[in-house]
């Protein structure tokens, strides 16, 4: 039997879960906490498989309960489930430790593969989510570049040669290359094409 507790500060959704949980054989509910404390209690003094958190519960902003549940050693592997569904969120959340990561609006089945896969010790993102969590890093890898280096690359975006980029930013062809080639390593791109396709896609034209 899979022990889980509950986080989540709403009558509604925790009596939801409550039925949800009890259509299993497999799974079981060994407490519910409506608070940053009341968790950390409840984790000190039950023994649970899998913890269900809601991001928004009262006394921890944001992702900074999962941040301190994960310095603890003794933390049960964390399933988030939460109204967001950005990527970047998730992305953090799962950055930071947690083993799951399902919405408030996913099917109520994918909560239960997740409580099943992170209690085997596996990780679970709703499929729906996917693309959400894929335009994330999308996001991130043209984050990483320098000032200058989205300079160069709006400016080979909008068709300028190199030896003209040179001219007008007052540099080298040879250093012009060079910032070529760390955008592209940057941004994992290993083509002109696809180089001008992803700066359009993120309005770096």
């Amino acid at each position: 039997m899979i022990r889980v507790a509950i986080a989540d500060d709403h009558p509604i959704v925790f009596g939801g879960l409550q039925q949800l949980i009890a259509t299993t054989t497999d799974l079981q509910v060994v407490g519910h906490a409506v608070n940053r404390l009341g968790v950390l209690r409840l984790l000190s003094g039950t023994p649970v498989d899998v913890l269900v958190l809601d991001l928004s519960i009262p006394g921890s902003q944001g992702l900074s309960l999962l941040q301190e549940l994960m310095e603890q050693q003794e933390a049960p592997p964390v399933v988030i489930l939460s109204m967001h569904n950005e990527g970047q969120i998730i992305q953090r959340a799962m950055k930071l430790g947690a083993s799951a990561y399902v919405t408030k609006d996913s099917d109520p089945m994918c909560l239960l593969t997740a409580i099943r896969k992170v209690a085997r010790g596996g990780k679970y993102i709703d499929p729906s989510l996917m693309d959400s969590v894929a335009s994330s890093f999308a996001r991130e890898r043209h984050e990483l570049l320098t000032a200058r280096e989205e300079q160069v690359l709006r400016l080979i975006v909008s068709g300028e040669s190199i030896g003209h980029i040179a001219e007008r930013l007052n540099l080298s062809p040879k250093t012009i290359s060079t910032h070529k080639t760390r955008i592209m390593h940057k941004l994992d791109i290993g083509n002109n094409a696809d180089l001008v396709k992803y700066a359009l896609k993120h309005g770096l034209s």
